[in-house]
């Protein structure tokens, strides 16, 4: 699909827009405003200049709105210690795949995403994981993603 390009700083504030359709769409309800939303700009305004960063987002224009994202997907490098299966030990990690609901049903988080993998193929990241919502369980299948026999836990947060 054409129009997918690696976002620039100047995206920041519809990425966290974005997140937040995401979050909503997950939860049922829209997320409160507040330090998250100020947190994450500043992650994205440091991060996003640099193309040597360990953070890239791939975005899609929405249509015939300038300055307005219709679709997003954010992946993450994180290096642990290597293993038989991939020992280099870099990992990818993939999140706020989102689209506005004004532009869903029409490929954009699918390039999004497709665009992210291209990235880790490219950093030499042969392992990637995410959390699948029931609803992107289907696009993630196709993509080569299957469910881990590890059991997620969290500390802290929701």
């Amino acid at each position: 699909m054409s129009g997918v390009r690696r976002a620039s700083v100047d995206d920041a504030r519809e990425l966290v827009r974005l997140r937040a359709v995401m979050l909503a769409a997950m939860d049922g309800v829209p997320p409160e405003p507040g330090e998250w939303q100020h947190t994450a700009l500043r992650t994205l305004r440091r991060q996003l200049p640099d193309p040597e960063a360990d953070l890239a987002a791939y975005v899609v224009d929405a249509p015939g709105r300038p300055g307005t994202l219709a679709a997003c997907a954010v992946g993450v490098v994180d290096l642990r210690l290597g293993g038989p299966a991939d020992p280099s030990g870099r990992c990818g990690y993939v999140f706020n795949v989102a689209t506005d609901p004004a532009y869903r049903r029409r490929g954009f988080s699918r390039a999004c995403l497709g665009a992210v993998l291209d990235w880790f193929t490219e950093r030499g990241v042969r392992t990637v994981d995410l959390k699948a919502s029931p609803e992107g369980e289907p696009l993630y299948r196709e993509l080569g993603f299957r469910p881990t026999s590890m059991a997620g836990m969290r500390r802290g947060g929701r």
